[in-house]
């Protein structure tokens, strides 16, 4: 039986704790890192959030393995809670999935994207 990329996508989200944007401020207030994966053409057509580290899906898990060379400064280990940002929560939840599996446990997204976050009235940046 052939799999879809739906199936692809519960199974990743079954296997997340994924959060809400009350949640993931509060989370970030605590430590956890917001991780916008969105393509400047998207950030700049929908606006961004103001302190998230701005990484494209193409890079993060690079980025975000303590033990890669190309890792950036906050991938200290894989206990880093990082929550990871889309749009509207479909790519976010296969590259958290994507994260858990390189052993960053912490590692989850945002229901609903940033449109959420937006409609939750919190912070963004318009450009």
């Amino acid at each position: 039986m052939t799999r879809t990329i739906d199936d692809v996508l519960a199974d990743a989200r079954a296997r997340l704790h994924r959060v809400g944007p009350e949640e993931a401020a509060d989370l970030r207030e605590k430590g956890a890192i917001l991780v916008d994966t969105r393509p400047q053409w998207q950030r700049d057509a929908e606006g961004s959030l103001p302190g998230a580290l701005l990484i494209e899906r193409n890079h993060i898990e690079w980025r975000l393995d303590p033990t890669s060379d190309a890792r950036i400064p906050e991938a200290t280990d894989h206990d880093v809670t990082w929550i990871v940002v889309c749009s509207e929560g479909y790519s976010s939840s296969l590259a958290a999935a994507s994260l858990q599996d390189i052993g960053l446990h912490n590692a989850t997204d945002l229901d609903g994207g940033f449109q959420a976050w937006k409609a939750a009235g919190l912070p963004v940046s318009l450009s």
